[in-house]
């Protein structure tokens, strides 16, 4: 049977068969999710064409055309559409920034971080702070802030603060870096893990004396930076009204918006990580990886080359923190719990550590998974209870079924299972990096 599929696999991906199934799968998914757009299986068909044009053989300007057709032209209608499926793409974005910084200390440099998503709240709390009314409510009491305070910025200061997030959380991370220098393996990952939670009850109490975080009730409103001047904006009404049915909002455009941002970070996210890796620096954190010791007698500066992985894996989530939190208009501490580092590390695992492509597409099908396929299917079984439908041979009515069995409830546990079938049967990860799979070759011979 492995034998027919290699065959198969094989056949397909020769000649013209990999342009021909590449448009096959766009064309139909694109079609299916303009006309179904609440249909999970339609926009399932359509996220498959990336997959596609990653595994099979192309030419490399077919792929890139394909691509950016999908996610400069294709998605942004479709989105507009339906706004459910831009917000699903959009945190895949962030989430795989996260990952790709995650992958630069963990895959590359060996160096196990617990504690990673305390970068992504310094990113988020930088921007939420001078670009909200917080500023002119340090001495008032949280959650009592008059509606006619100032803000403390313009919005358009929200450009300089993306940067600002890198340099803050990359800041951030050296500071982690510097006292954990001498601690490797499980002590690293408890050091860490205190970090982020140091992080995290800061936001949480930062409230007085100086109310500088508004404690738990989190800083809201925040800032979105001005979308482009009126004119342009009525050339894309114009163009955009045939295609979505009517005319798009600013709400709607702010979700474009957003979703372009996202994707720029993303490709810089990609660009630096795949030059880092192919770098001096990044056969020093492999060096370092695989033995520390064997590093320093080479001549390897372990300190420096340390600090520059956590420094650099943070500013990809200091970035990404500064979106996040323009995009939402709030941000609260419990946004950043711990729980949030392991699902980056999961992803991270899932994909494969090291590998670029690996880690996005972990990120991808992580966020699929949890607010699509699992909330898709628990609101299946909740209208299947609404009715009177019988199981025949078990005579079981769907509406004696428990709440408790929904699958969205069950996230944490699924990813469990994943994870655990992951170490079991393909521990290198979804698309391994070459380095690792190689080792493990070596270690089964």
């Amino acid at each position: 049977m492995d034998t027919f599929f290699s065959n198969l696999f094989k056949k397909a991906n020769t000649g013209f068969w990999p342009v021909a199934i590449a448009l096959a799968f766009l064309l139909v998914g694109t079609f299916s999710v303009y006309e179904s757009p609440r249909s999970l299986g339609a926009f399932l068909i359509l996220m498959t064409t990336p997959l596609i044009l990653y595994f099979m053989k192309m030419n490399m300007k077919i792929k890139v055309f394909i691509g950016l057709l999908l996610i400069i032209v294709i998605l942004p209608v479709l989105g507009i559409r339906n706004i459910f499926y831009l917000e699903v793409i959009f945190q895949m974005a962030v989430f795989a920034a996260l990952a790709l910084g995650l992958n630069i200390v963990v895959g590359m440099a060996g160096l196990l971080d617990l504690g990673y998503v305390a970068f992504y709240a310094v990113g988020a709390y930088a921007w939420a702070i001078f670009g909200s009314k917080q500023l002119s409510l340090l001495h008032s009491i949280p959650g009592a802030a008059p509606a006619n305070a100032p803000f403390a910025l313009d919005p358009k200061w929200f450009w300089l603060f993306i940067f600002l997030g890198v340099g803050l959380a990359a800041f951030t991370g050296i500071l982690l870096g510097l006292p954990v220098l001498r601690v490797k393996g499980d002590y690293l990952a408890i050091v860490t893990l205190g970090f982020g939670e140091v992080v995290r009850v800061l936001a949480l109490n930062l409230d007085k004396p100086i109310n500088l975080t508004n404690g738990p009730q989190g800083i809201t409103p925040i800032q979105r930076p001005p979308l482009p001047p009126e004119p342009i904006m009525q050339f894309f009404r114009n163009i955009l009204a045939p295609f979505v049915g009517h005319v798009p909002t600013d709400a709607e455009f702010y979700n474009v918006f957003f979703y372009f941002l996202a994707l720029i970070i993303i490709a810089i996210a990609i660009l630096v990580a795949t030059r880092l890796e192919d770098s001096r620096i990044g056969r020093a954190w492999t060096a370092i990886r695989e033995d520390e010791t064997a590093a320093i007698a080479m001549g390897i500066p372990l300190v420096k080359m340390k600090l520059a992985a956590f420094a650099a894996g943070a500013s990809f989530a200091g970035a990404m923190g500064a979106l996040y939190a323009a995009n939402r208009t709030f941000v609260s501490p419990e946004t950043f719990s711990f729980l949030q580092s392991i699902g980056v590390l999961t992803m991270v695992i899932l994909g494969g550590l090291g590998s670029i492509p690996g880690v996005i597409f972990g990120a991808a099908a992580v966020v699929l998974l949890n607010i699509q396929i699992l909330q898709n299917f628990s609101l299946y079984l909740s209208e299947l209870r609404q009715g009177d439908t019988v199981i025949p041979i078990i005579n079981f009515a769907w509406k004696d079924l428990s709440n408790q069995l929904d699958p969205a409830k069950y996230q944490k546990l699924v990813f469990g299972l994943i994870l655990i079938l992951m170490m079991i049967f393909r521990p290198s990860g979804l698309i391994p990096a070459e380095r690792r799979k190689r080792e493990l070759v070596e270690e089964k011979e």
